[in-house]
C-alpha cells in the first residue's frame, strides 16, 4: 500500500492537470492535424478535438463566437485578422506549414506533361472556392499566370473547400482540379504547380481568445513546433515550420 498509494496519487494529479481543447483546422490539412492530435494525445494526456472546414467559414464562425480554442488555418492572413479583430491573442501565430499546389486527374493515363493544353482540353476544373480557400485563391493566381483565365471561365467547378475539389475530380465529376500536393493523389496523375506561379501557401496557426486559458490548446500550439510534431508534418507531404 505505501507504495500503490503514491502512484495513485500522482495518477490522480496528472489526470486533474489534463485539459481538452477544440481546435478547428483548415479541410487540406485535417488528415495531417489527425495524426499530430492522435500523437499529441497520447504523449501529453490532453485531449484535442478536431473540426474542420474552409478557411474563410472557420474565421466568419470564430467571429460569431463558436468555442473554438486554436485554429489551423490555410493562410497566414486569416489569424492576423482575428487577432485585429479581437477574437485571438497577439503574438501566437506561427506557421506550421508550408503547403504546395498540384494539378491532378484521377485518370493515371491522363497526359499532363503540357498542363496548358490539358487544362483546355478538359470540359471541368474543379478549383476551391478563391474567397474563402486560400488553395482556391493560389488555383487561380496559377490560371492568371499561365494564361488562361479566358479558356478555362466557362470550365471552372467551385468547390466550397480543397477537399470537395479533390473529391470532384475523384469522383470524375472534374477531369482536373487543383488540390493540395499533401492529398492522396497517388492513384492519379499530377503537376506540381510551381511555387512561383502562385503566393506561397503559408499556414499559420494561432491561440483563439476562447482558448486564452486552455492549458491543453496552449500545449499543442506548443508542441505543433517541436520535432516530433515536424516530422509528421512532412511526412504529409508539407514543409514543417518558418
Amino acid at each position: 500500500m505505501r507504495l500503490i498509494l503514491p502512484l495513485a496519487l500522482c495518477l490522480f494529479a496528472a489526470a486533474a492537470r489534463a485539459e481538452s481543447a477544440l481546435v478547428t483546422v483548415a479541410t487540406n490539412f485535417r488528415p495531417a492535424a489527425e495524426a499530430l492530435a492522435g500523437a499529441f494525445n497520447a504523449e501529453t494526456g490532453h485531449e484535442v478535438t478536431l473540426t474542420a472546414g474552409a478557411t474563410g467559414k472557420l474565421a466568419a464562425q470564430i467571429a460569431n463566437g463558436a468555442p473554438f480554442d486554436a485554429f489551423l488555418s490555410a493562410d497566414a492572413e486569416t489569424p492576423k485578422r482575428l487577432a485585429a479583430e479581437g477574437h485571438a491573442l497577439p503574438g501566437t501565430s506561427f506557421t506550421y506549414a508550408t503547403g504546395a499546389l498540384l494539378l491532378w486527374s484521377a485518370d493515371p493515363t491522363r497526359d499532363l506533361s503540357d498542363p496548358a493544353t490539358a487544362l483546355r482540353a478538359a470540359r471541368h476544373v474543379a478549383i476551391a472556392n478563391p474567397a474563402l480557400a486560400p488553395y482556391g485563391k493560389a488555383a487561380m493566381q496559377a490560371v492568371e499566370k499561365m494564361g488562361l483565365s479566358g479558356d478555362l471561365n466557362s470550365k471552372i467547378v467551385t468547390a466550397e473547400n480543397i477537399g470537395q475539389a479533390y473529391a470532384l475530380v475523384a469522383s470524375g465529376a472534374a477531369a482536373l482540379g487543383f488540390v493540395a500536393a499533401s492529398a492522396d493523389t497517388k492513384d492519379g496523375t499530377g503537376w506540381r504547380v510551381p511555387e512561383g506561379f502562385h503566393d506561397p501557401i503559408r499556414q499559420d496557426a494561432i491561440l483563439l481568445s476562447h482558448g486564452a486559458n486552455n492549458q491543453a490548446a496552449r500545449a499543442f500550439l506548443d508542441w505543433l513546433q517541436g520535432d516530433a510534431a515536424h516530422a509528421i508534418i512532412r511526412n504529409f507531404g508539407y514543409e514543417a515550420g518558418e
